[in-house]
């Protein structure tokens, strides 16, 4: 059976994180916690570390890499050497800011690749002697609680109901949450649709996508979702203006860049933007009639994604074609925002008082 090791948060003692620091921060010479979210995915590995400040927290590193651990698992059902390899050293880079951050409080996530691989306990194992990260799979259920939650501030609390989904390299999230003012977010219902990017890139093809192959890709996956939608009422509310829609995932923030004419990504940009559907649909049609080496030119895709962004983009037109909305908001934020602000909730609990560390 894979593991399922519960996290460790790692709290160092004040005095000890003070001497370590140099300095202290307030009169009683506390160092603010330094929190990391380690979140590796099927196609990325992805950090943020940030430091409490006020009532929130402020992001003081990050790191990105796409590293395709997911590779070749939906025709083998294993985990890949190579993939594997490149995985662990862009781990490596991630334990060595965590540990020149001198982070005290830490979760480390791994999400559908790991759920899916037979020898995914043989990975971690590797991963635990070379760089020092122990690294927890968590459930569908709760990547998707997750990525939620870190993108619950874009949320508008002027429309009762959202749809918030999270497209994958493995899987897809689907969130069906009700709003009300003064209170977070309730997530009503999930689904996991079990396609990524990589998984529709691998079964269909990552090059060029006649038009008719690109309408069967988007019905079928239509297919997959048909359930959530019916059991939980979605049609009729969106048809009422009920509804609004929230995006996170790459191929949002690609078609958001794209569409804004971009030279260069800039997460200060997308983040929050809104992408009307007709701009979806047009953006995504002319990225499936390029080629590869067309879509890589491009600024806000490159060679790292153009053999993928075209099955993001069946996925984001599949459920724009399900509930009508009319446009969505982009999110450049999700599971490790989310894994952030439960660290830094437990920190708060936990942060010592006068005298405590003397």
């Amino acid at each position: 059976m894979k593991s399922r090791r519960l996290h460790e948060e790692v709290w160092v003692e004040a005095a000890v994180a003070s001497r370590r620091s140099g300095k202290g921060e307030g009169s009683q010479g506390l160092r603010s916690p330094v929190l990391a979210a380690l979140d590796l995915g099927t196609n990325n590995c992805r950090l943020l570390v940030a430091r409490a400040s006020g009532r929130g927290y402020r992001i003081i590193d990050a790191f990105s890499r796409i590293v395709r651990l997911g590779e070749g698992l939906t025709r083998s059902g294993v985990l890949a050497e190579d993939a594997m390899r490149r995985t662990i050293e862009a781990l490596k880079v991630c334990a060595g800011k965590i540990s020149r951050r001198g982070v005290t409080h830490a979760r480390n996530v791994a999400t559908e690749a790991c759920r899916r691989a037979a020898n995914c306990d043989e990975f971690l194992g590797r991963v635990r002697a070379e760089t020092g990260l122990d690294i927890e799979i968590i459930t569908t259920a709760e990547e998707a609680q997750l990525a939620f939650r870190g993108c619950s501030p874009l949320l508008s609390p002027r429309q009762p109901r959202a749809l918030v989904f999270d497209i994958g390299g493995g899987s897809t999230e689907l969130g069906w949450l009700r709003l009300r003012n003064g209170r977070p977010p309730e997530l009503i219902d999930s689904m996991s649709v079990p396609l990524g990017v990589v998984t529709i890139s691998e079964n269909y093809g990552r090059c060029h996508v006649p038009a008719a192959l690109y309408g069967r890709i988007v019905q079928d996956i239509s297919g997959h979702m048909a359930a959530f939608a019916e059991r939980n009422g979605i049609g009729p509310r969106v048809a009422a203006d009920a509804v609004q829609m929230l995006g996170t995932s790459g191929t949002v923030t690609t078609l958001a860049g794209i569409h804004l004419g971009l030279a260069r990504y800039d997460r200060s940009l997308v983040d929050g933007t809104y992408l009307d559907f007709a701009a979806i649909r047009s953006i995504s049609r002319g990225l499936a009639e390029m080629t590869y080496e067309e879509r890589s030119r491009l600024s806000c895709i490159g060679t790292d994604r153009a053999d993928l962004v075209v099955a993001g983009c069946a996925i984001l037109e599949a459920i724009c074609n399900l509930w009508p909305v009319g446009r969505l908001r982009v999110a450049d934020r999700g599971v490790r925002e989310g894994i952030l602000d439960g660290l830094l909730n437990n920190a708060r609990r936990r942060q010592p008082t006068a005298g405590a560390a003397e």
